[in-house]
């Protein structure tokens, strides 16, 4: 089946591949107008991925890129800057006037989407995390949680409503690197590379119900796990797919149809300079698409990092680390990124 009979692409929302790669993307809420990117140059931008109307000349900044200047260039609304270490995860409120933030300095930052300031700042001290904060979520009754998953083997809940400069209550069941974090009701999903879900987890995601998690772990291979009994429901994989070294997402998309999973590609400079992204079907297991993510500018891919299992940075290049789909899985819309420091928007049929 070729890509284009189950996605097409529509634009690029971040043409700038300099600011370095992209660790964290996530859309606004229902209806998804916009979104957030965290990048490893301390900043949090936020983009409408619909394209401008003005057009493109071959003096554009895309084509000055390196980027075919016939592909639409989204808009970039505001930059958020206070973190001090590169952003690793993002997440946003249900009314979208809030979104946080956590990474590599620690803290949890809590934002105002309209006055571009910080509200709380979690962490950062005694009462925090000792080292990076790999995942971030909202959780509770209208958002009056924070949980935070870092690399100090702990989970952290965060009272946004309160000014507690303390978590009040900290998890500590994890024997290595908290990777990845789901929130479902009144329960707390976390994945950890200990491996005591499977092989060592770098990303979770919740099915819309709650009952099943997508587990994404460094043997090559996604599983659908039933929360209930813990049995495996499908394994989603490929002879061609590898992830064995880095924190790649998975998510589902389609309105419930497919998984879709980054890609660790370590090709040599101008080999293959595209990243993919692998498109399985959620019932059969059947590979549907393996979609090529163009990239730019070229020349600086081989100066790129990435952040490895074991949360430190790792040269590697053409890597697609993070995606998000509009409306939590069943919008018209998803986005992807990685080394490129490029977020490219794909429109779903």
């Amino acid at each position: 089946m070729s890509p284009r009979d189950v996605l097409r692409a529509t634009c690029y929302v971040l043409c700038d591949g300099e600011i370095g790669p992209v660790h964290a993307l996530a859309y606004s809420a229902s209806p998804g107008t916009y979104v957030l990117a965290g990048s490893s140059d301390r900043s949090i931008r936020l983009y409408n991925p619909q394209p401008s109307t003005t057009s493109h000349s071959p003096s554009s900044h895309l084509s000055k890129k390196g980027i075919n200047p016939a592909i639409p260039e989204g808009r970039l609304i505001q930059t958020y800057s206070a973190h001090g270490y590169e952003v690793l995860s993002l997440s946003v409120s249900a009314d979208n006037s809030r979104f946080a933030s956590a990474g590599g300095d620690r803290s949890v930052f809590l934002w105002d989407v309209a006055s571009a300031q910080t509200l709380r700042r979690f962490g950062g001290g005694p009462q925090g995390h000792s080292a990076r904060i790999n995942s971030v979520c909202f959780a509770g009754e209208d958002d009056s949680l924070l949980i935070s998953g870092g690399l100090d083997t702990s989970v952290r809940i965060w009272d946004v409503r309160s000014g507690a400069p303390k978590p009040i209550q900290v998890l500590t069941e994890a024997k290595d690197a908290v990777t990845a974090l789901a929130a479902h009701s009144s329960e707390i999903v976390a994945g950890s590379v200990d491996g005591r879900i499977r092989p060592s987890v770098t990303s979770l995601c919740l099915t819309r119900d709650g009952k099943a998690v997508l587990v994404g772990g460094l043997d090559s291979k996604l599983r659908l796990m039933d929360r209930e009994t813990g049995g495996c429901l499908k394994t989603y994989g490929d002879p061609g797919w590898k992830n064995e070294d880095l924190r790649v997402q998975s998510i589902f998309g389609g309105k419930g149809q497919y998984v879709l999973a980054g890609d660790e590609m370590t090709g040599a400079p101008g080999q293959d300079a595209e990243g993919r992204v692998w498109v399985w079907d959620v019932l059969t297991g059947e590979l549907k698409a393996t979609i090529r993510v163009p990239w730019g500018p070229a020349g600086l891919e081989p100066k790129k990092k990435i952040i490895g299992k074991d949360g430190k940075e790792k040269e590697r290049t053409n890597v697609i680390s993070c995606l998000s789909w509009r409306e939590g899985g069943y919008g018209d819309q998803f986005c992807v990124s990685g080394t490129s420091g490029v977020v490219t928007v794909y429109g779903y049929n």
